[in-house]
Order: structure tokens, then sequence, then C-alpha cells
């Protein structure tokens, strides 16, 4: 194809994509729901959209780095909230609602200690809205107790009852953009659905990158409805094109899928194109990275293979790029914090971790922060109570409270009120930048279960590599590439030039050894390659080669 040819080519393939964006613009419908994939121009159509309608806006997702990302490309727009975020920021001008999330967590706890019930997925009733009145009633009895906090399941169901008992509080915009639909639960549906009485609204997602079912009971079958005839009010559009990824991973994402409805899963799926976008600088990236690698290496050479790929990148390069690795979500605890660490220790100055907590039980540094706001928090005292006080003392204590709903601090004794009083007092100063004496700085360090010492010899260690090299000798040319090492949940929102997919193994990448490859499995795969920019490398740490590697087309696949 010569350069005229190549032109046209690019033109008419441009104008395609423009196409698909103008007829959603020009829509009359004051419903419609957009079909999807990564990286289709989600954000750009927003942004067309929200400057076209033009007054007050809203755009609702609910990954903080969505959020984020969202924010700035439509800076001026429109206000961008997660559901939480919109949920809380709502009742807290209403009833002055506080978020903290792991309320569900101390009321499970508090179940278990008045009522002797075991594990109530309070979580599960709130994100499902489940008529469960006996769980329901006790949950909103010890919330009342605790004052104006809201957990993150609750709040969105709180909003939801609110606005169903008073319509005319339903607020209004001039247009609702809602992006990632797919990974919405039937509470935060229902959200969506009272907006979408009073407002235009524009629902966005791609039903083949559903993540959350276990975590937030998410199901792809809400964006599946909206699109089919089962919702005959919404127009539904494509946005076809993907211009973020080289057309080696669009094409083995599309063998993938056609791999795994040979298998009979993705029942229900909506049938659509994911295409490659033809362009020129798109087609150098493809040029230059025409295969996905793949190689198996044990798990302690990984980091060292990262290095030396990372160097072979820099040296064509010749320029800043950035580098995501991936790992397995049931990994994050083990190795996520092995290729953390070992990536540091071989000199890499950017490298972060941007996984959210596994913690969900409320620890003594959370209520200490909520006694920071709130001296008087009865919540903030259940919570730092629990590391002062017997289980013994601590179901005592919380009887008491059910019985005459006196305050926690009341009923605890005099020398453990001053024991955290100084506590807080000590967080006080560090949170304010203050000097604290050393001996009190132990204390509190010591108590809330962190190593000073440690961390400052980490630290101390960090600074002696970068000054020394970090023992990379060949290698000082790429230390300030920035690394990010997350898992594939956690990936969602991302997007960067090279990926790392680690673990790349039936025992991991297959979660139900019994069933087999599953929905889930191929949804996790696809949102893993479809992160990257310009190239994927697949690293698995077995000799057998992985079942979803076969799923791709051998031809698309570099062996090293």
């Amino acid at each position: 194809m010569d350069e005229e040819e190549l032109d046209k080519h690019y033109k008419s393939i441009s104008e395609e994509r423009n196409s698909h964006t103008k007829k959603i613009l020009d829509s009359e419908s004051t419903k419609i729901v957009v079909v999807a994939g990564p990286g289709t121009g989600k954000t750009f159509l927003f942004a067309k959209l929200l400057e076209k309608k033009g007054g007050e806006t809203l755009t609702l997702t609910f990954i903080n780095a969505l959020v984020n990302d969202l924010s700035l490309g439509l800076f001026g727009l429109s206000e961008v909230r997660t559901l939480h975020g919109f949920s809380t920021s709502f009742l807290k001008k209403k009833f002055g609602a506080v978020i903290f999330p792991k309320l569900s967590e101390v009321i499970k706890e508090d179940a278990l200690i008045l009522k002797g019930e075991e594990n109530i997925d309070f979580d599960k009733i709130f994100q499902e809205g489940e008529e469960d009145e006996v769980h329901l009633d006790f949950y909103k009895k010890r919330k009342d107790y605790y004052g104006k906090y809201y957990g993150f399941s609750d709040v969105i169901y709180a909003l939801v009852k609110y606005l169903e008992g008073h319509k005319d509080k339903v607020p209004q915009y001039n247009q609702v953009v809602v992006d990632e639909f797919q990974d919405f639960n039937k509470v935060e549906v229902a959200l969506i659905d009272l907006l979408a009485e009073k407002s235009p609204i524009l629902i966005a997602g791609d039903d083949d990158q559903s993540l959350y079912v276990d975590l937030k009971k998410a199901n792809p079958k809400h964006i599946r409805h909206k699109h089919g005839i089962l919702s005959p009010d919404y127009v539904a559009f494509p946005l076809p094109f993907c211009s973020r990824s080289t057309k080696v991973i669009v094409d083995a994402v599309n063998d993938l899928i056609q791999s795994a409805k040979k298998e009979k899963l993705l029942g229900g799926r909506i049938e659509k194109y994911y295409q490659y976008f033809s362009c020129k600088e798109k087609d150098k990236e493809s040029k230059e990275n025409p295969k996905i690698v793949y190689t198996q290496k044990y798990q302690t050479s990984i980091p060292n293979f990262i290095q030396t790929e990372v160097a072979k990148i820099a040296s064509v390069e010749r320029k800043k790029f950035s580098v995501l690795v991936i790992l397995p979500p049931q990994l994050k605890k083990m190795s996520l914090p092995y290729i953390v660490k070992s990536l540091k220790k071989k000199g890499f100055r950017d490298v972060s971790s941007p996984s959210s907590s596994s913690v969900k039980e409320p620890t003594l540094l959370d209520g200490l922060r909520l006694l920071l706001e709130d001296k008087d928090s009865n919540l903030a005292w259940r919570i730092v109570s629990k590391d002062f006080l017997s289980n013994e003392e601590l179901t005592l204590i919380l009887k008491e409270t059910e019985k005459n709903n006196k305050g926690i601090s009341e009923l605890l004794s005099k020398e453990i009120k001053e024991e955290v009083k100084k506590l807080v007092s000590t967080l006080k100063k560090i949170y304010e930048e203050k000097e604290v004496k050393k001996d009190k700085l132990e204390i509190f360090f010591d108590k809330i279960g962190y190593g000073p010492y440690q961390i400052a010899s980490e630290k101390l260690l960090d600074e002696m590599r970068h000054d020394e090299g970090g023992g990379y000798g060949d290698y000082r040319g790429i230390k300030d590439i920035p690394i990010t090492v997350t898992t594939i949940p956690s990936s969602k929102g991302l997007s960067e030039d090279y990926v790392f997919i680690t673990h790349f193994d039936d025992d991991y990448c297959i979660q139900d050894k019994k069933v087999g490859v599953t929905d889930k499995d191929v949804f996790n795969i696809l949102v893993a390659l479809t992160r990257a920019r310009k190239k994927v490398y697949l690293i698995s740490t077995k000799q057998k080669k992985p079942l979803l590697l076969k799923w791709i087309d051998s031809s698309r696949i570099e062996s090293i």
C-alpha cells in the first residue's frame, strides 16, 4: 500500500470510528446504553456529550482509579463521583452522613456477640436489596447507636430507599453518564433507574469485563438487560474500535472470546465487534510489537526477567515508558509484596502498588482516627475498646449498650480511657507534623502494630540502593521507569505501555478446577490483556503450558 492509499485507509477507518460516536451524540433518546470495550473512546464520547448538554451534569462509576481519570478527562464538564461518594454526599446534606467503609464488619461482629449469629453477610443483603427484616432491623438499631456513619454497601441502599419513598427528592441533571455498568449490583442499578426517571442517562460498559461478582455481587446481566428487548426504552449503540492496544492484543482478545464460545461459555453475551483501530501511530507500534511473549520462569526469577526485559525495551524506546505487572487476585498477600520488594531491591525507584487493603476488620488505627474527628464517637470507642478488653468484657459492654443505650466510653475504665486519649494525642501530633517524644512514639507504634525501626531501615536501604545504583550495573538507565504492581481486579481503570501478567498458570487462572474454565476466568484474562498499550508478556511458573494460552492463535505467541 503506497502512502496515498495508506492515507485514504486511515481516513476511512477514522471516519467509520467517528460515525459511531456521532450516531450516539445525534440520538434524541433520553436513555442510551453504549457497549464499549477497553480503549474504545468512552471518555472522548462522554466529554463530547457533556459538552453538548452543558449545565449541571453527573458522571458515575465505582472504581476510584476511573474517577481520577474521568475527573481529568471531563474537567469542567461534569461532577464525577463514585457511587459511594455520590450517595454519601447526598445523605450528608440531608442527614449529616459520614462514610466508614468497615461499618458492616463492626455490626457483623456485634451480631455474633449479641445474637450468637455467625457470619451474617450484611453486605450481600444491601447489595442485592434483600427483604431480610430481622437482620435489617438489627443492623439499623446498631447503626443508629453508632450515629452518623454508613458503610460502603448500606449507604447506597439507604439512598435508594430514601429516594423510593421521596420521588420528589430525586436530583435532576441535564445529563447523567454511568461508566463500567457491567460491574454494578442490583441496588446500584436501582439507584441508576431512579436517576433515569428525572434525567437523560447514558450507561456504558462491556459484559466481557465483569469482575466483581464475588466482591460486590455485580452481574453482567444488568447491562445485558438494558441492551436487550427487555428494556425497549433504552437505545443501544456500539463503540467497536480499540485505539489503546496494538493489533496482536486485540486479535488475542477475539481469539479468547471465540474459544470461550466454542466451549459453551459466555452465555447471554452481547454480540459485538472489538476491532483494532488502524492509524499511523498504532500501526507503527503494532509492527514493532507483533507478538505476545510467553515464557516460563520460577517465581524467584520473575523480577530478574522483568528487569532484563525492561532494559531491552529501553534500548529500543530510548525514552520514558510505563510498566504494569499484574498478578492473579489470590496472590495478593504472598507473591505481590515479594515482587514489589524485589524490584525495589534491584534499584527501581518508582515502584507502586495501588491494591486496596485486604484487611476488612476495623483496626485500632481506624478507631483512633475516628476519635480525632469525634472524641465521643460510639463507633470509635467500640473499635478501640476491642484492643483493651477481653472477649468477655467486650461482650458485657455491648450487652449493656443494647440494654440502656449508654455510650461505650461511659462503660470503660478511667485507665483505658486515659491510655486511649494519649494515643489520640500522639496521632494528632503526627498528623499535624509536630514533634513527638521518642518514648510516646514508640508506645504508639508498638500499640498499632507498626515497626518504626523496620520502616526506617527499609527506607535507608532504599536510599543506599539508589545512591549505589541498586546493583544495576548496565541497568542504571532504567531506574526511574514507573512500574505498577497489582492484581487483576485492581488493574481495572489502568493502562500502561507494557504489561507483564505473572503466574499465568492453570493453578491460578482457572479458579475452580472441578468445573474448569468459567466466564469469570475469561473475564480476568481479557481485562489483564487489555491494560497494555504496546506489548504483553505472559509468565508461567509451571512447566505445563496453560489452557488459556492454547485458546490464543499460536501465530500470535512468541515463546522465549
